[in-house]
């Protein structure tokens, strides 16, 4: 029996995957992956977060599948300054029944940022990300953020960055402390704050049909 998969991630990276072929449109491009364990159950129309965002497989073999980039994800991406023979972090979608061991990630990312200083500290690495102020404004201390698909807790958050500090096993699992400074990572917010965002934003201090309020919100530890 097939486990039935949804469109949700959870940040846990599998494995690191290979870009074997680009081929650029206008705005688009499509996208070929050297995979191994991503594909052991994987169909077409499956979804692979490919460094942070949802790419449906359109085409797979033994050790590749093959994804549509649209205008909007390049934009959007840093998918888009791929090249081949780089490496990209591959997650399936998250199964009915699996254990939950990162966040909620939709694997729609909210933008991109830019590594901005990578400092070691005894047995982890501190990465500091330089993000624009509508990703900042969703970035709260001891949250939740993806980089490139990652599933990471925030340790600090200003108005100009945040920083995460990563241990050795995720370096090595992810290719993040690869990176050099000046590379550009993508970015998903919580989609916890965005929600709370968008119902606070139709009822300012005043209750919700639903009933959230400011007040409820700040009590259960929201804000």
């Amino acid at each position: 029996m097939t486990r039935e998969r949804g469109k949700m991630f959870t940040g846990i990276v599998e494995e690191q995957g290979k870009i074997r072929e680009i081929r650029h449109g206008e705005k688009s491009s499509v996208i070929t992956v050297e995979a191994h364990r991503v594909l052991e159950d994987a169909r077409i129309g499956d979804s692979i977060c490919t460094n942070g965002v949802c790419l449906t497989v359109t085409e797979k073999g033994d050790d590749f599948y093959r994804a549509d980039v649209m205008a909007e994800t390049m934009r959007r991406s840093n998918l888009g300054q791929l090249k081949v023979s780089d490496r990209v972090n591959l997650e399936r979608a998250m199964a009915m029944g699996d254990r939950f061991g990162g966040h909620i990630v939709s694997g729609h990312i909210d933008g991109t940022g830019v590594i901005d200083g990578l400092v070691k500290e005894d047995n982890a690495v501190w990465v500091t990300v330089k993000a624009p102020a509508e990703i900042l404004r969703f970035i709260v201390e001891k949250g939740s953020v993806a980089i490139d698909g990652i599933s990471l807790t925030v340790a600090y958050v200003d108005d100009s960055c945040f920083k995460v500090s990563v241990i050795p096993h995720t370096g090595e699992e992810t290719g993040l402390l690869s990176k050099k400074v000046g590379d550009t990572v993508n970015l998903e917010n919580d989609v916890i704050g965005k929600y709370v965002e968008r119902l606070m934003s139709f009822s300012g201090e005043k209750e919700t049909s639903s009933g959230v309020t400011m007040e409820m919100l700040s009590e259960n530890g929201f804000l």
